[in-house]
């Protein structure tokens, strides 16, 4: 936004802002709030503090303290911001987004950095992590919280912590279970997803599918290709086995001897006649910007493997995507999805997952996202609640004064049929 179109909507914003006020205690705290805001949605370059702080005619040190020193919830904020979400943009046809994103930074003194995969230099480098949720909802999308990834280098170094001002208990966790946490508080707060979705960073973690499973969450997950599980599921026996009767038995349950062991879902495709031998179907995923996304299509039920190495008591689908313009990329996705369930739905869901690389596109060249330059923790976090609430005031007014209306494709609710499927492309 340039700063004409930021004076057109000022009033919009501060009804939009004005929602937030009892995050506040005090008003002349509350008070930066619209000045971080607002410089986060205009046209400037660089969007870190000095540069917001400069173009807003205050000292630099008055918004630094606003982000990591004065006392305000930032909790509440981000409750306030899901509460909006829920009120203005729910639907049955919604799909939560599970992703991370980092941001390349100098020196080792921001919160959780070190050599790591960095996804936005495209190499190991020296960066932050952070796991986001975000929301779906046909051509409106946004961002409903962001967590930071703690390195175990970080969690156990104490001394490192409380300069950085990292709470006590705030320790390591895998990504997928910062991911869980971010998907709990958003129910806990009314946020109903009727299918999520993630790549195979946080498909290929059977802890994760199993915990959502047990929330009762519907997904459509990217796998690795190391996913293992059988199409036929062998026999288990309860009885133990001991060989010559003697001896402490085999752990029970366990596969009846001689049984199949689980392969993996790219083995399957190349070895099973069940899913290597089923006929390919072109689906017309979406209209990308070089034209129609087109990927040849085969789908079976499958039994994952179990931490116990058992197959699920449940099937879940295996869909194998193929793009047709590039054969040799190829995509799996499991879904917990009723059996019933069309395949073009799942597909749907599983290639909405471009909506959160897109806020993530969006929320650093509009709103600054990945340009904070502080050392605390707090204001990370608040940095990333800020950053949130931007962008989704840009997203909503980009939804008004959009002139065509929405192309996004309608879903099956995981309780009944509510809409159309993705072409069939003959």
């Amino acid at each position: 936004m340039d700063a004409e179109m930021i004076l057109q909507l000022r009033p919009r914003l501060s009804e939009f802002l004005g929602e937030f006020d009892d995050c506040f205690a005090r008003s002349d705290t509350r008070a930066h709030f619209p000045i971080y805001v607002e410089g986060q949605l205009s046209d400037l370059e660089e969007k870190s503090v000095e540069p917001i702080a400069f173009h807003a005619g205050v000292a630099p040190r008055t918004l630094q303290e606003f982000l990591s020193l004065l006392k305000w919830d930032h909790d509440r904020m981000c409750d306030r911001l899901q509460e909006i979400v829920v009120r203005d943009h729910l639907g049955p046809h919604v799909v939560g987004l599970i992703d991370e994103t980092s941001d390349a930074k100098k020196g080792n003194k921001t919160p959780g950095v070190q050599r790591q995969w960095c996804g936005s230099t495209g190499k190991k480098d020296n960066c932050i992590v952070t796991v986001h949720l975000g929301l779906a909802n046909g051509d409106f999308h946004c961002l409903l919280d962001g967590e930071l990834y703690l390195p175990e280098s970080w969690a156990d170094d104490w001394d490192r912590r409380r300069e950085a001002k990292i709470p006590d208990d705030m320790v390591y966790r895998p990504k997928w279970e910062i991911a869980l946490r971010l998907h709990d508080h958003a129910r806990s707060n009314g946020v109903v997803l009727p299918w999520l979705t993630f790549d195979e960073g946080y498909g290929g973690k059977p802890p994760f599918l199993r915990a959502l499973i047990d929330r009762h969450q519907r997904f459509v997950g990217e796998v690795p290709r190391s996913f293992t599980g059988w199409i036929t599921p062998p026999r288990k026996t309860h009885r133990p086995f001991r060989r010559g009767r003697r001896g402490r038995g085999r752990k029970i349950p366990r596969l009846v001897s001689g049984s199949r062991p689980a392969i993996t879902v790219e083995n399957m495709l190349k070895y099973s006649p069940q899913l290597r031998d089923k006929k390919w179907e072109r689906w017309r995923v979406r209209d990308g910007v070089q034209g129609p996304m087109i990927w040849e299509v085969t789908h079976v039920l499958f039994f994952p493997k179990d931490d116990k190495g058992m197959p699920c008591s449940q099937p879940m689908h295996l869909i194998v995507a193929r793009n047709v313009l590039k054969p040799d990329e190829i995509k799996f996705f499991v879904s917990n999805a009723p059996p019933e369930t069309p395949v073009g739905t799942m597909l749907i869901v599983a290639f909405t997952r471009w909506h959160v690389e897109r806020c993530f596109e969006d929320g650093k060249g509009e709103v600054g996202l990945d340009q904070y330059e502080g050392r605390r923790y707090p204001g990370l976090k608040r940095h990333l609640i800020l950053s949130a609430v931007s962008y989704l005031f840009l997203a909503r007014t980009r939804q008004e004064f959009a002139k065509k209306k929405s192309r996004g494709h309608r879903l099956q609710h995981p309780n009944g049929d509510c809409g159309s499927h993705p072409l069939l492309v003959a």
